[in-house]
Formats: structure tokens, sequence, C-alpha cells
């Protein structure tokens, strides 16, 4: 039997469109190279087919595998603004050009990281001024899914006022202090996700086989066979059909109807909190790619499990820097703004949820490498979990890496709790101040502690600062405290700062059972 000739031509096109030489969306024109680092390039081709890659003076050759993939690594080079061009050539040819080298960071999170310029306080002339050629940016597409994604749609955009809008503010604001302080060319990756949970940026194999993460992975699991079900799509249609007849009788009565459409299961299937989901659609097309560090800003999704984020947190980090097989790059991260209500019961102000997750980022410091926290419980907005005032939070990020990555001297961490000690009716409590003292903002006293008794009643407390780093802290309501805590709530009123500037990071000296903690 003749096979129909058109059958023939589609088998050949799809041959020979296999056959091309294909490159990632990540490597492409306009991109930044990472500075003195071994630069990973790859892309796809026919098996067994020979890639050669020219990059001035340098030749690397890479065969392509079973599977169509060829790697190659560039011998390092020194930061250069110089546009440059790449020639790769295998079954066909890429000319790859604008190509710069500097300083690469991921910027990645939830909705405060993806937060855009335009939304951003003073957007009208931050965009108005964006003209930085030297800045690259690139964003990643929301893509949740089970199955690990190879590549990604996007490119790499120079900095201008035409481009610079929809990008990530911190991210940006970030890299642009880099730009002007170090003097290269910045090459910014934003793959942030709104709303998004940690677990969903990590391998889900590495999340099941820990069993510190067991609630966590039966929780999902049961989820997922909930949602796949003939009774999860029951419910579905059951409960739109009910959104639907309340909206409409709303709109006849002519009264507001603010309920929210309930999510089809779809929604969190391939959303931002299904364990893996990000990894495997956002993260992995941009894994192996030459960095130079990340910056992180999420927690929001998490803070209702502030236990075991401490756990959660580090894991992620340790597990994206094992994929890159780039060392222990730098991984700086900002804690959680005030938020919320302010409340006037100091009991009540202290069970805090949110309170619990910048504690658990704040232990991260110490639970892995090359890692360092912005403390922002300064510039948060009670009414929106969005605050405006984006370069600031950036530009306590860029202290990090500045200082431990670039070899500046500047002020780049906020004091931190080192020890406290009971005596009587008083705490003293000893601050790490990394070599600054302690002033305290908008009126001279000391506002933002609590202490509490064996009964563990929480009451606001009087303190002072006593030196550089000491407060000697006491309440009329408690004759012997036992334990004290300061900015511990979900929106603190609380005046300790560094003398340079940078807030006293939230703290307790106690060990009381957290609330997040696991019944």
């Amino acid at each position: 039997m003749k096979i129909p000739t058109l059958t023939l031509l589609l088998s050949a096109l799809a041959l020979t469109a296999r056959a091309e030489l294909r490159l990632p969306a990540i490597i492409g024109d306009n991109m930044v190279l990472q500075q003195q680092l071994a630069n990973p390039l790859w892309g796809w081709d026919a098996p067994g087919t020979e890639v050669t890659v020219k990059f001035g003076s340098q030749t690397k050759t890479a065969k392509a595998g079973a599977d169509g993939k060829w790697t190659v690594k560039l011998d390092p080079v020194p930061a250069s603004a110089n546009p440059a061009t790449i020639s790769i050539k295998g079954t066909s040819a890429r000319e790859l050009k604008n190509v710069l080298v500097g300083e690469v960071w991921i910027c990645s999170g939830q909705s405060n990281m993806q937060w855009s310029v335009s939304s951003s306080w003073d957007s009208d002339l931050e965009i108005a001024s964006a003209k930085h050629p030297q800045i690259r940016l690139i964003s990643v597409p929301q893509v949740g899914t089970q199955e690990p994604q190879q590549d990604f749609k996007g490119e790499w955009k120079e900095c201008s006022p035409a481009t610079v809008g929809p990008f990530s503010a911190v991210g940006f604001f970030f890299g642009r202090v880099l730009h002007k302080t170090l003097d290269v060319p910045v090459g910014l990756i934003n793959n942030a996700w709104g709303g998004s949970a940690a677990e969903a940026w990590v391998r889900r194999d590495l999340l099941e086989k820990d069993p510190r993460f067991k609630l966590l992975m039966e929780g999902a699991k049961k989820n997922e066979a909930f949602l796949t079900s003939d009774a999860g799509k029951k419910q579905y249609a059951d409960n739109l059909a009910k959104w639907q007849k309340e909206a409409e009788e709303a709109k006849k009565a002519g009264k507001p109807f603010t309920t929210r459409q309930p999510q089809a299961p779809e929604s969190w299937l391939k959303g931002n909190a299904r364990p893996g989901n990000i990894y495997n659609g956002v993260l992995l097309p941009t894994i192996g790619y030459g960095i130079k560090g990340a910056i992180w800003y999420q927690g929001e999704t998490n803070a209702g499990r502030a236990y075991e984020y401490a756990s959660l947190f580090p894991f992620m980090i340790e597990d994206w820097r094992t994929e890159w097989k780039q060392g222990d790059f730098p991984f700086y991260w900002v804690q959680l703004a005030d938020f919320m209500a302010e409340k006037s019961d100091a009991t009540q102000s202290v069970t805090s949820s949110w309170a619990e997750i910048r504690e658990s980022q704040t232990k991260t410091q110490n639970a892995i490498k090359n890692g360092g926290q912005a403390v922002i419980i300064d510039l948060g907005e009670s009414n929106d979990i969005h605050p405006k005032n984006k370069r600031d939070v950036a530009e306590r990020l860029a202290r990090w890496a500045l200082v431990k990555d670039y070899g500046l001297k500047l002020p780049y961490r906020s004091p931190e709790f080192k020890s406290a000690a009971f005596d009587g009716s008083k705490a003293t409590v000893i601050l790490d101040t990394f070599g600054s003292s302690l002033r305290t903002v908008d009126v001279t006293e000391v506002k933002g502690f609590v202490v509490c008794g064996e009964d563990k009643k929480w009451a606001w407390a009087d303190a002072k600062i006593l030196g550089k780093d000491k407060i000697e802290v006491s309440s009329k309501d408690v004759a012997k405290p036992v334990a004290v805590r300061y900015a511990w709530a979900d929106n603190p009123i609380c005046n300790l700062f560094s003398i340079e500037g940078l807030p006293v990071t939230p703290f307790r000296s106690d060990d009381f059972e957290m609330i997040t903690k696991p019944k």
C-alpha cells in the first residue's frame, strides 16, 4: 500500500525540524554571561551532530547525544560592556548578537518579587529614567506542571523605558545598584510567581523522600486524588452552579456581589502551590545558566506553616545549588514586612504566624552557607500585602551582595538577638550590632518590646538603650519576667535601628512552642 504523499511530506518536515540546531530561550541575543565563570551553553541538534561554538578567541565543540542535547563550557572571561557575537554551528548556524559579560542574578519568589516597576512608587520617574542598555532583562512565564520542561517562551531585552515597566521592581532596583556601583553589565532573570508556595519550587521526589515533609506530601497527594476524582469534579460543578445563581440573583436585585468564583480543579493541579510544579515549569529551563547568585522574596503563602518553613526554605536553597552545579552561590532573601492590623493587646499581638515565619527566615542564615536576610519590618503597609516601596527593599538586598560578594565596606546586616539575662524585674538584652550601635526612630522612647512571666501572659514593656548593644527591658505588669520579645507581631509598632538605618531583626528569647507547629 502506498503511503500518501502528504504523509511523507509531513514526516520529512518533522525530521528536518528536529534536525535543526535549536537553542533554549535563556541563551540568545542580548544575554549577559557571568564573568569569571566557565559558562555552560547548550541546545539541541540531530543526535551525533558535532556542534562548534565560537566566542572571541575561543572555539568549543560538543557532540549532540542520543536525546539531541549538547553542552559546551566557555572559558572564564572578565566583565565586558563591548557587545560580542557568539557563533554556533551544527546542522544549521546561529549567531547570538549583542552579548555582554558581567553579573547575572536570579530574581525569584512570589508576588512581592513579581511586583512590577510600573506598580511601585515613583514608577513614572523610574521608567522614564531607565536608560540602562548594559542591564539586560528576561522573564520566565508562569507554567505549573509535574512534567519537567526544558525551555520557555521569552527573550533577553535591553533595559529601557520601553521594557522595564513589567519587570520585577525589586529585581530591577537591585540590579541597578550593582550596575552603578560595580560599573559592569548586569543580567536579571525574573521567574517570580505571585502566590507561590515554597514547596512548588522544589523537586517533588526530594520532598517525598524527606520525612520532615511527610505531612506536606500526604496533604498534596490527598488533594490530587480528590481533585481528579468524580467527587471532586462534582463538588466543583455544584459550587460553580451555586455561585452563578447567587451572582445572578445579586445582579437582578441591584446588589454588589464580591464572592470569588470557585476555582476549577486545574487551578491547583497546574498552579503555583502543588509540590514540584514551579520547579518543573519555571526553574528547570534556566538551571545551569551561569549566575552569580539569587535574590528571593517569598513566605506569605507559607506563613501558616512557619514551623515547617524553617526546614523547607533551606532545603529548597540547597536543592537549587545542587541542581545548578555552581557551588554554594549567594542566596539573599527578604524577611516579610509588617502587615495587617496593629493589635493593642500584648498577648493577642504576639500570637502571630507572620512573626514565626520571620523567625524561620532568620534561622536560615545559620542553616546555609552564603545566605543573608534583608529586614524590612519598617517598610510594610498594614492594609496592603504588597508594599509599594520596592527601592529600599532592593537596596537592602544589594548591601549584602556588595559586601559579601564584591568586597565593599558597607553596613549590610540588621542587628540581631544575641542573648537575654533576667534579674528580678528586669531583662537585659544584648544584640549583635555587627560593629554598629543602636538608635530609635520617630520618638526617643524604645517601642516594640513585650515580656511575660511564668504564666506566659504577655505585657507591653518599657525599654532603654544601654551603650552600643544593650537594652534594658521591664514592665510594671510583670514582676519577674522570664521571656522577652521584640517586634513579634503581624504588624508591630517598633522603632529600634542601627545608626546607619537598618531595622533591628524581630526576635524572641524564649523557645515556647510555635503556634504553627503541627499538633
